[in-house]
């Protein structure tokens, strides 16, 4: 079965939102070799510019609590999301945990090679942003509106499944434009759904307004010709 391609994959649903957030070395191991790297994969309820189109913004949070059932049995550590597994939960080369900031992440890079690769990579700066991959449970929607400008906030309140976390070249990357603009295009469509229906419910109560002053004008005019 060939690998899914990433718009396979958010076709399925999975999300990724890449963070502008420092991945570092860590200073343990000082006698010996050490490729352990830390970071965070996300931070919690600190709203996050998606999407802006004209005077229409798009913000997004993670909220405290969502990661409280999510399915992370088998999370593994990528480079963009693609190919190769550097780190992973079920080796123990790879440990997750939610504390008050965001998810943590703490990565063994020093099994391969090639991971060992990235380890320098991060260690000289080269790469210092994180991801993630996820499919949302459970999300609510505010909207706010001052001065003709529109501000929508997703507060995503409950995680499905955290597939993996990943060192990102550029925080934008496909992945998370992609997963964003159909995200936003899907609630203007449903807005824009939700407008239509609203026009044509207030257009049928127009009509059977008019309808009902056209009965009552009638029934005036039989009383006076009765008269």
């Amino acid at each position: 079965m060939p690998n899914k391609t990433l718009e396979d994959k958010i076709k399925e649903g999975r999300q990724y939102r890449s963070m502008k957030l420092e991945v570092r070395a860590s200073e343990e191991g000082k006698d010996k070799p050490s490729y352990i790297v830390e970071g965070y994969a996300t931070t919690f309820d600190d709203p996050y510019l998606m999407w802006r189109d004209g005077d229409v913004e798009w913000y997004e949070q993670v909220a405290r609590e969502a990661f409280k059932n999510a399915d992370m049995s088998d999370v593994i550590l990528q480079y963009d999301h693609e190919g190769h597994v550097y780190a992973r939960l079920s080796n123990n080369t790879l440990s997750l945990m939610c504390d008050d900031h965001g998810l943590f992440v703490r990565a063994d890079l020093g099994g391969t090679e090639d991971g060992r690769k990235l380890y320098e990579e991060i260690k000289g700066g080269y790469t210092d942003k994180m991801s993630f991959c996820f499919t949302v449970a459970d999300d609510e929607l505010l909207r706010e509106e001052k001065d003709g400008k529109i501000k929508y906030t997703r507060n995503i309140t409950a995680i499905d499944k955290l597939y993996d976390v990943s060192a990102v070249s550029i925080p934008a990357n496909d992945g998370t434009a992609i997963s964003a603009r159909n995200y936003c295009n899907g609630v203007i469509a449903k807005e824009e759904a939700e407008r239509l229906l609203k026009a044509e419910e207030e257009k049928k109560l127009q009509e059977e307004r008019a309808s009902r002053e056209r009965e009552l004008a009638l029934l005036e005019l039989e009383q006076y010709r009765t008269i």
